[in-house]
């Protein structure tokens, strides 16, 4: 559900402004309006900037944290911003000398790999042979272009054949003209022996600034992590400021801002208490009222899946309780193996109680998903690619297993009612938003429907309803007819509304048959996996099947893991993507869900 809001505005003296932003932040629980840009601010920027910075830093700060063992981290330095900023400085100037010299790593790596082809010498000697009036000349050429002759003209010296390519040089007088169809290639400017003294140089100059790094990952972690904290107090306090409005002689200071319900009553109570000057207003259709989410345990844990989206709008329902169910059914379905799934429940079960708080949620989610893949694989009998209804133990309840031509159809009767609830819901939306008068016609949409799949879909599921209820369902669906073709818009002309019901009768009926054929995807989606769980297990036996003792257990317990590893991944991709393709395209269009708010983020102390 979306909590409770109520906004306010406030009037201070600009004398007070400072100590009364204090107050707001101290309690903690007023989002303010932005009225003017945070682009538009060059000090904002500036401190979003430094922000990004120490984030990033952070981050790579955290990486090598990762790699050692048992790391203890020493406490916060209390430091100034500038001497913040100044570590900051340091720490990226250790960075772009790290990469400056693996840039310089990697060119020589090149330089010494292409002087193996030319072998180890020294240059020293080439300069004495230059004083001495004998000029070396590097060249190389296509295998099939080199021409003897150039041995005795140019004293040509054959060092190298590389992939067809000859590498040579010539020793002739100096002034000698050189007519060799031949490349000249850029040598490097030293020896093999120096580039590999040159190259063991900056291993040992880039481990002692990895271990510089590594050394104030540890010291200087916490201090940082404080130094980002200010930063975004500093932010805070100056997108405040930023978003005030200066009336009088900018003598008054204005602001506007949002609170939870629940918190309304402490922030008047201190307001009133201080002195401050406030007023409750109304919350009107074109404020963009940030948005809070509060669910139960069970709906908390999809809210990951609404935010990718969009957070709703304050004037429209909270997504994530209603299609929490469908989500879970998609997946189950969509992954279709009972063994996945317990793999799935099991493996976060275990690492629930190994990772951070933060991840725990997640693990909480993929937990309800695999519990869901095994009810769905315990009805359509699949256990890791093993088909039960093929075991022996299983025959006398194979007829209760789904095949796949129920699955098929299960899966359209899933994608009718997910779509009619879609449209109920967007039906209920515009009863909120608009009044019950302009919900009446995508009502009647939903019972029309409802009647008419009654009428044509039971029979074809070998479902024969009474001829009174038939005449009652085509009673229903005519009276909904009618008020979709002649009340769809009140208050507007017979005609207009006749012509407008047309329209939206032919854009219902044909986005209805798209809208449903997509669900079939959760009966393909789960049949692909179960079929390539089969073959691996059948491809373990059949190509193992002439292996002795030992080798056969083994060779066919690698098939197994590879396989199966590979089908689990590609399921589980599957898994995610096509039940929120099925949630974003066809259930946001059909209940007519909007979106596009900002969360609540109330201004207090980081």
């Amino acid at each position: 559900m979306i909590v409770k809001m109520r906004k306010y505005a406030f009037m201070v003296f600009h004398r007070e402004y400072d100590r009364f932003l204090s107050t707001l932040r101290e309690l903690g629980v007023v989002h303010i309006k932005e009225t003017k840009s945070v682009t538009d601010h060059a000090g904002l920027q500036e401190i979003a900037s430094e922000r990004k910075r120490v984030s990033s830093i952070l981050h790579s700060f955290k990486t090598r944290h990762s790699r050692e063992k048992k790391v203890v981290l020493s406490p916060p330095r209390q430091i100034t911003k500038e001497e913040g900023l100044a570590l900051l400085e340091k720490i990226e100037g250790l960075d772009d000398k790290i990469t400056q010299l693996q840039a310089q790593k990697q060119s020589l790596q090149k330089d010494m790999s292409y002087m193996e082809l030319w072998g180890d010498f020294n240059y020293t000697n080439i300069k004495y042979l230059k004083k001495a009036g004998y000029i070396v000349s590097f060249f190389t050429c296509p295998t099939s272009r080199f021409e003897p002759e150039w041995v005795d003209t140019y004293n040509a010296i054959l060092i190298n054949n590389f992939q067809s390519v000859t590498y040579f040089i010539t020793i002739t007088k100096e002034g000698t003209v050189l007519d060799i169809d031949a490349e000249r290639p850029k040598m490097p400017d030293r020896g093999l022996t120096k580039l590999q003294a040159r190259y063991d140089q900056l291993n040992l100059d880039l481990k002692q600034l990895d271990e510089q790094l590594t050394a104030m990952a540890v010291e200087e972690y916490h201090t940082l992590g404080e130094l980002d904290k200010n930063l975004q107090d500093e932010f805070n306090l100056a997108h405040a400021i930023v978003q005030t409005d200066k009336q009088a002689g900018d003598k008054l200071m204005f602001l506007e801002g949002w609170t939870t319900d629940d918190k309304a009553a402490t922030l008047e109570e201190e307001l009133d208490k201080q002195g401050y000057f406030f007023r409750q207003e109304e919350i009107e259709d074109g404020d963009k009222t940030p948005v809070k989410l509060k669910n139960n345990k069970y709906s908390r844990l999809f809210e990951p899946i609404t935010k990718m989206y969009s957070l709703p709008n304050y004037a429209e329902l909270d997504p994530t309780p209603l299609f929490a169910p469908f989500f879970m059914l998609f997946f189950g379905l969509c992954f279709g193996d009972g063994g996945y799934g317990l793999i799935i429940l099991l493996l976060c079960t275990f690492l629930k109680k190994k990772v951070s708080s933060d991840v725990k949620p997640f693990l909480s989610l993929f937990q309800w998903l695999g519990g869901m893949t095994i009810v769905v694989g315990a009805l359509t009998g699949s256990f890791l690619g093993i088909a039960l209804v093929d075991i022996p133990a299983f025959h006398a309840v194979k007829d209760y297993f789904l095949s796949s031509d129920n699955l098929m159809v299960l899966s359209v009767i899933i994608g009718i009612t997910h779509i009619l609830f879609g449209k109920a819901i967007g039906a209920y939306k515009t009863k909120i938003q608009r009044g019950t008068k302009y919900s009446i016609a995508p009502f009647a949409w939903v019972f029309v429907i409802a009647s008419l799949l009654c009428v044509f879909g039971l029979p074809a599921l070998n479902v024969h309803l009474p001829d009174l209820a038939v005449y009652t369902l085509y009673g229903i669906a005519a009276l909904g007819l009618l008020i979709v073709l002649f009340y769809n818009s009140p208050g507007k002309n017979l005609f207009i509304n006749f012509g407008s019901g047309l329209w939206n009768a032919y854009n219902i009926v044909f986005g209805l048959l798209g809208d449903t054929l997509s669900y079939i995807r959760l009966f393909a989606v789960g049949l692909t996996g179960s079929i390539l769980g089969g073959v691996f297990n059948s491809l373990a036996v059949s190509m193992t099947a002439n292996l002795p003792g030992v080798a056969h257990f083994i060779v066919m317990l690698l098939i197994l893991l590879v396989g199966h590893g590979l089908n689990f991944g590609l399921c589980m991709i599957s898994s995610l993507v096509h039940p929120i393709r099925l949630i974003f395209v066809e259930y946001f269009k059909n209940s007519e869900f909007e979106g596009g708010s900002k969360a609540f983020v109330p201004f207090k102390k980081a």
